[in-house]
């Protein structure tokens, strides 16, 4: 019988004690993790960030990255005036700013910046405020990149293939999300009420991935079945026939749904577009 004079212990040492016999391998320490939550030694949210770090350990940069077809970059050949509205928009804090091309990548601007050019435009200098880029390849490991940002206090990098190119960006973010799920803020536009928004014009839509298919088929008077799937996280990963990353798209009767959000584990939101009646078509984000 239990000393109700003694403390009790924490979850953790409850879920230590749980963890003396050494699990063989990933599976089997899954196994243990799930074990415990059933036994309400750890809570969902508790499980979840745990599994996320043991995904994390696996995954490299490309597995998260921004791909380069989705980059928000500034061209140093262009007067403020002209990128300005972009900054303004996107709502992002630092933006690579290229060169000749995407693959000339001169350095980081942090928005808060651009302060500099209100207070005196004649005396502005956009190469003189640049941060040093940050470049890695795709095959680094998550937890590495991690540690990295940590040690250079950096919070972007741009990432290169095999060849030198640049394929896309990544940032902190990028990875804690990973562990602790999506992060919003306030520049995110999703609105909790509304499933499917409208976004500049009546032929774009950003729509929650979590939307039932007999919803969106009301919207858009579409005739998608939803005898195996039931959202439109679902449908666009059956229609690709696999998990797609952000910035990849597929198009199917009459729509383009490209995913702007996505973890490892699922769809998060897609943007839709009416286009051209044509056949299924699937495009990478590369």
């Amino acid at each position: 019988m239990e000393d109700p004079s003694k403390p009790r212990p924490s979850w953790l040492e409850r879920l230590s004690a749980m963890l003396l016999r050494e699990p063989e391998d990933r599976e089997e320490l899954i196994e243990l993790l799930h074990n415990a939550f059933e036994r309400n030694l750890l809570d969902a949210e508790a499980l979840g960030m745990i599994e996320g770090v043991l995904e994390v350990s696996e995954q490299t940069v490309r597995d998260v990255m921004i791909p380069r077809s989705q980059m928000h970059v500034i061209s140093s050949k262009d007067p403020i005036e002209r990128f300005l509205p972009m900054v303004i928009d996107c709502g992002h804090s630092r933006f690579p700013v290229i060169g000749d091309s995407k693959d000339d990548v001169l350095g980081v601007l942090l928005a808060k910046e651009l302060l500099r050019y209100f207070h005196n435009p004649a005396q502005f200098d956009l190469q003189a405020v640049l941060r040093p880029a940050v470049f890695v390849p795709e095959s680094k490991p998550l937890n590495v990149l991690l540690r990295d940002f940590r040690a250079i206090h950096h919070h972007i990098a741009v990432v290169v293939d095999e060849y030198g190119g640049v394929s896309g960006l990544v940032t902190i973010e990028d990875v804690i999300e990973q562990i602790v799920g999506d992060i919003e803020d306030e520049y995110d536009t999703e609105d909790d009420a509304e499933n499917i928004v409208s976004v500049r014009g009546e032929q774009r839509y950003r729509v929650k991935a979590l939307t039932e298919i007999e919803d969106f088929n009301h919207y858009f008077d579409t005739e998608f079945a939803d005898d195996e799937v039931d959202t439109v996280g679902g449908l666009v990963i059956s229609l690709c026939g696999y998990l797609p990353k952000r910035g990849e798209s597929v198009t199917s009767a009459g729509l383009r749904f490209t995913v702007l959000r996505a973890d490892s584990r699922r769809v998060e939101s897609v943007l839709v577009e009416k286009i051209q009646a044509g056949n299924l078509q699937i495009s990478t984000a590369e």
